[in-house]
């Protein structure tokens, strides 16, 4: 892998983790169509995803800043806003099902779930669900601890590529009743925990192997990609779904999984 081809990995993270059309199918399919073959490409692109999650950290600076106080405010007996306490508890119980089907399906990551036909299939029934969530949508309801971890378990689809972690969890959001833009700003936060958990993790993998033939350079500089276009994809993404519903997206993947059927 060579610096440009990092460059664009990264930047294809940054873009697809936040836009509900699945970054690791098009990390998948971009390897495909450069012709990268590397040993450590799901702990590369576990380590896009620390970047990109350090775009949200970054993004939502406030919302964590608040989290943390409400915290350390629940454990010192001092009075927490309820809306606070409502999203901490939403984000603790939302992580708890993406993290133990992580353990369970981590065999399969690897393999099974690498091949650009899968992708394909993953891609068509993620459109599917958007297309269910966006005709049942009420858009009328608040965000509760209970929806929190529903919507968590949304999130675990998003271990299969060619789901998309934000368009699975927006879509949990709009089936629960919330409205569109509060379903992707907490599809955002919930994505926290597990994408740095994840990325950390393969990072001190990396590292203690000593980042051979070059791997680091090429992690620093499309974690650098990632992390800016990540800023980028996450501010218009928002910004576009206070007026605009899924369908531009169900489209794309549609269009995007017969031509994946078609060629490969």
């Amino acid at each position: 892998m060579d610096i440009i081809s990092s460059i664009i990995l990264g930047g294809i993270q940054g873009l697809t983790e936040f836009l509900p059309i699945s970054s690791s199918g098009h990390l998948i399919l971009m390897r495909e169509f450069l012709g990268i073959n590397s040993v450590d490409g799901l702990a590369f692109d576990a380590v896009l995803q620390l970047a990109t999650s350090l775009a949200v950290l970054v993004y939502f600076k406030h919302d964590f800043l608040e989290l943390i106080k409400g915290f350390f405010g629940l454990i010192t007996g001092k009075v927490v806003e309820k809306k606070i306490k409502v999203l901490f508890g939403a984000i603790v119980l939302g992580t708890i099902p993406a993290v133990i089907f992580g353990l369970m399906l981590e065999g399969h990551m690897e393999t099974t779930f690498r091949g650009a036909k899968f992708v394909a299939v993953m891609l068509l029934l993620g459109s599917i669900l958007f297309y269910i969530a966006e005709r049942i949508a009420k858009q009328n309801e608040n965000l509760t601890t209970k929806k929190g971890l529903l919507i968590g378990f949304f999130q675990s689809l998003a271990l299969l590529p060619g789901m998309s972690r934000s368009g699975v969890t927006i879509s949990g959001g709009l089936i629960f009743g919330m409205k569109r833009e509060d379903a992707a700003r907490f599809s955002f936060l919930l994505s926290f925990p597990i994408i740095f958990g994840s990325g950390l993790l393969k990072f001190f993998e990396l590292s203690n192997g000593g980042f051979e033939n070059g791997l680091g350079s090429h992690l620093f500089i499309g974690g650098i990609s990632a992390f800016i276009v990540g800023i980028f994809a996450i501010h218009y993404l928002l910004k576009y779904l206070r007026n605009h519903t899924l369908n531009i997206f169900i489209i794309y993947r549609v269009v995007l999984a017969i031509i994946i059927l078609i060629v490969f």
